[in-house]
């Protein structure tokens, strides 16, 4: 194998992309789906080519990015959500559980899942980061699935150079 260096790849032509928005913290989760729609369109990605679909809240966005990836018709996944500490334990549950979910989706189903599933201390700062995070997970989800689709070109090739 050549040692060489990959190219970061933001061109989002022809990749398909799921999207899981809680609707817990509805203004927010509006806010993250909004800039995240504006910059996927940006990258190329055709609006027909975004399956959009919500669920209640951040603990529900594993189950469902699973089952997205299990159809085998998307190039990466994004989940979106907000959780915002209130006065009880629940916030730590909640922000550890479904973080930890989503990591598990992407390794198991081997997908790329970029997770813009906020975890702040009060409505100000989810607000003030929803547009940020919201444009950052599209741009890593066309990233990190241009990333895999070569790395699966280079694998097979090495297999076809094998026989």
């Amino acid at each position: 194998m050549t040692v060489g260096t990959y190219e970061t790849n933001l061109d989002g032509e022809s990749l398909r992309i799921g999207i899981v928005q809680a609707r817990f913290n509805e203004d927010v989760c509006h806010g993250l789906l909004s800039a995240c729609l504006a910059e996927l369109k940006h990258l190329g990605v055709a609006d027909e080519d975004v399956l959009h679909v919500t669920v209640p809240g951040a603990l529900e966005i594993p189950l469902i990015l699973q089952k997205m990836a299990e159809t085998e018709q998307f190039d990466a996944l994004i989940a979106l959500g907000a959780v915002i500490r209130g006065e009880t334990y629940h916030f730590e549950l909640v922000s550890n559980e479904s973080g930890a979910g989503i990591t598990r989706v992407s390794l198991d189903c081997n997908i790329p899942i970029a997770n813009a599933v906020l975890t702040t201390e009060n409505d100000e700062q989810a607000e003030v980061r929803m547009a940020v995070k919201g444009a950052e997970a599209a741009r890593v989800a066309v990233e990190m699935a241009n990333l895999a689709i070569a790395l699966e070109e280079l694998h097979q090739d090495d297999d076809d150079g094998d026989e």
